[in-house]
């Protein structure tokens, strides 16, 4: 079986690309493939946490509603979503 390919052809105009070039470049030879792979597993990671955080909120925002915590102030958000500020602050975490 032979190894498959890749090429990575960055598009040098555009800014993530090249701050995306500039540290690829910065990896030593002979590490580059391992840094690739690294870097896929860590972005396949993050998701998952992102999910498990925002199934976790939903969860609390949910508890906070039975509990009363929601009426008592006189607002009841739609069920299951998750406000506009945390997805900011998650986004925030992710570019991280």
């Amino acid at each position: 079986m032979t190894r498959p390919v890749y090429s990575f052809r960055p598009n040098l105009k555009n800014p993530e690309h090249q701050k995306a070039w500039e540290k690829f470049q910065c990896v030593p030879e002979g590490q580059k493939n391992q840094y690739l792979v690294q870097a896929i597993l860590e972005k396949e990671d993050r998701k998952w946490m992102e999910e498990i955080i925002q199934k976790t909120i939903k969860e609390s925002v949910r508890e906070l509603n039975i509990c009363g915590g929601a009426e008592q102030i006189g607002t009841d958000p739609p069920a299951g979503d998750i406000p506009d500020q945390m997805m900011d602050f998650l986004s925030q975490m992710e570019n991280m």
